[in-house]
């Protein structure tokens, strides 16, 4: 296991390594496209992975216990990068994590929490933890569509969006139709976003969901659902 000052050593080198690719005049227009809820480096996407890339090359990624610290470590930095990043460490590792993680897949949600982050963990790592665990399935996504936390719910909503034919079609409209009185923007562009990615899948049933809710639905949902029907 790693001690703390380990992680914590570990932390401020990959800091340090992601400064020395910044790019800090880009850094005001990222800030801003995320209505200034967080710091920036000035790390587009391309140059952040072959940061990430180049610091792993020399340096030894954490795994099962250590790597959830780690995480966990990085959620409290100010640097968006390093979020994204951190996010992106657990794509593989997910796919065989225990049911242990969920604590963690929570515990990203529900801190630093915005779209960007909350819809990466919610279609790319929980959709593929709950599709491993069947018995999670079952339990936690009905939990968080009660919650209070929005992101939570916007996550039930969401976790099923890679799934196609594999989407439990019960669950996806119960839960959008419990949340059908939202006005939160973020609610209503959730229920059409994976609305609109299941008619990929089976066009005429999500037709006819909006048909038979369409007083319940807002204009907003029916509008992205509906976009590429015909």
């Amino acid at each position: 296991m790693m001690s703390n000052f380990e992680i914590n050593k570990l932390i401020v080198e990959l800091t340090a390594h992601f400064k020395g690719f910044a790019v800090p005049e880009d850094a005001p227009a990222m800030k801003k496209y995320m209505k200034s809820r967080f710091e920036f480096l000035g790390l587009k996407k391309d140059i952040r992975e072959a940061a990430t890339k180049s610091f792993w090359a020399t340096n030894r990624l954490p795994e099962g216990e250590d790597l959830k610290t780690f995480v966990k470590a990085i959620w409290q930095q100010p640097y968006r990068e390093l979020h994204y990043m951190a996010l992106q460490l657990l794509e593989k590792p997910i796919k065989k994590a225990d049911e242990s993680w969920i604590e963690l897949l929570e515990f990203l949600i529900v801190n630093q929490s915005w779209w960007d982050s909350v819809d990466t963990v919610a279609a790319k790592l929980i959709g593929a933890f709950l599709e491993k665990h069947q018995n999670y399935n079952a339990i936690y996504p009905n939990k968080w569509i009660a919650s209070d936390d929005m992101w939570l719910r916007r996550t039930a909503i969401l976790y099923q969006l890679k799934y196609k034919e594999k989407t439990d079609t019960d669950r996806l409209f119960d839960h959008i139709l419990r949340t059908a009185h939202e006005k939160e923007f973020f609610i209503q562009k959730a229920q059409g976003w994976t609305l609109r990615e299941y008619a990929k899948t089976d066009m005429q049933a999500v037709v006819e969901f909006v048909k038979k809710n369409e007083s319940a639905l807002s204009n907003l949902t029916k509008r992205e659902a509906l976009k590429h029907c015909k």
